[in-house]
């Protein structure tokens, strides 16, 4: 439904966000709170932002290339190709 890419960098096993910002998606596309939610750093063709999606809202991107957001190098070692790392001092 909504055309970006992006790369997961936290996730909540329940919905974690604020009442209103639940309450803001539009009744017939509101996801169940019952399922993990993703912190994404996400690009599409106009900008890069961090997004937080329902585990039904995300599909595997076929491109599997690296994206360009700014944090990247914040968060993730070089890309290998396959996947970005977690930098090692932000892993628990």
């Amino acid at each position: 439904m909504f055309d970006f890419r992006g790369v997961i960098f936290d996730v909540d096993p329940v919905f974690a966000n604020s009442e209103e910002w639940y309450q803001a998606i539009p009744e017939d596309i509101r996801p169940s709170r019952e399922q993990p939610f993703y912190h994404l750093l996400a690009e599409n063709n106009d900008s890069s932002y961090v997004a937080y999606v329902s585990q039904q809202n995300l599909l595997t991107d076929a491109s599997s290339g690296p994206i360009d957001h700014p944090q990247i190098a914040q968060l993730f070692e070089q890309f290998d190709g396959k996947r970005y790392r977690m930098r090692r001092a932000l892993t628990h």
